[in-house]
């Protein structure tokens, strides 16, 4: 069976985003592009206590509404890329089973997000953050108003633009302590799709017993050297297998989340993992990439991993 990069239609601005995100990405893979949507109409969960009831719409209107949904978006995405393989399917259902079913059988998930609100930059909706909770295979999410891959936000630095694609850094997030290499993987291949430059960021935290640089100079660079040669360990065998993909990888001092937050400012993709197990509450998306999908510019691809 031919996977397919798949996008999750709602109707939303950031939906039809994410639609166009995916067909450009099934261009790069040279793979068919899926437009699904859930068409079974859902009471708001506040409805049945207004005691007033909610009219629910026919199914043939349903249908008919999600039919319409998907001709449009497969016109907007179509009418620029001839002859690319399309599909679309409106499936009835609830949103959340629906594509995850639809993510068991992509390349990778394509889902639209809010964007960032005046109350905190929060960027998930509740189906996205449901979708992404549990799926298995990798989810990127997409603003409504994010900047396209080879369009440069105010201010960004000319060295994180391709002089010859165009296209600006793919970023990843690497942890020491736990590397995947699904998730460096995926970083690496985006980045040589796009011929575009790879920066790596790992975050990391001084030890307890250490009180600063000035006052245990040796121990400071030591340190330093450590943890720069352990993320060249681990690279080193990617940087072989993709020896065309400029890397640039940097380790900082401090929380992950907030250096990645700031390198989505000017990059095409930011890329993290997401390990598979279940939290007290539910599914453990983890707090960098949580922090990360809360307040990211650019597109944010999380895969998941055991």
């Amino acid at each position: 069976m031919i996977r397919t990069i798949t996008a999750g239609l709602d109707g939303s601005p950031a939906s039809l985003a994410a639609a166009d995100w995916a067909a450009h990405e099934a261009r790069l893979r040279d793979l068919p592009l899926r437009l699904v949507t859930a068409w079974e109409w859902q009471a708001p969960a506040f409805a049945p206590a207004t005691g007033l009831g909610v009219p629910v719409p026919p199914s043939d209107l349903q249908r008919a509404s999600a039919q319409h949904l998907l001709a449009q978006a497969r016109s907007r995405v179509g009418d620029t890329r001839p002859g690319m393989w399309i599909d679309t399917d409106e499936v009835p259902g609830l949103p959340v089973p629906v594509l995850l079913k639809a993510a068991e059988e992509a390349e990778l998930l394509v889902l639209g997000s809010r964007g960032l609100s005046r109350a905190g930059g929060y960027l998930l909706g509740s189906v996205s953050h449901a979708v992404l909770a549990s799926c298995e295979r990798p989810v990127v999410l997409v603003r409504a108003s994010g900047y396209g891959e080879k369009e440069a936000p105010p201010k960004t630095s000319a060295r994180k633009v391709s002089a010859v694609t165009g296209h600006r850094d793919v970023v990843l997030g690497v942890d020491l302590h736990k590397p995947n290499d699904a998730v460096i993987d995926f970083a690496f291949d985006a980045a040589s799709r796009r011929a575009a430059r790879l920066r790596i960021i790992h975050g990391w935290t001084l030890p307890p017993y250490y009180y600063g640089g000035a006052l245990m100079p040796d121990l400071n660079d030591g340190m330093v050297k450590q943890v720069r040669s352990e993320l060249s360990d681990i690279l080193r065998p990617w940087q072989d297998t993709y020896p065309a993909v400029e890397v640039h990888a940097q380790a900082t001092i401090g929380g992950a989340g907030r250096h990645l937050v700031d390198a989505s400012y000017d990059a095409a993709l930011v890329v993290v993992g997401r390990q598979n197990r279940r939290a007290a509450v539910g599914a453990h998306i983890g707090p960098v990439t949580q922090a990360l999908l809360h307040h990211s510019v650019a597109p944010v691809a999380v895969i998941s991993h055991d």
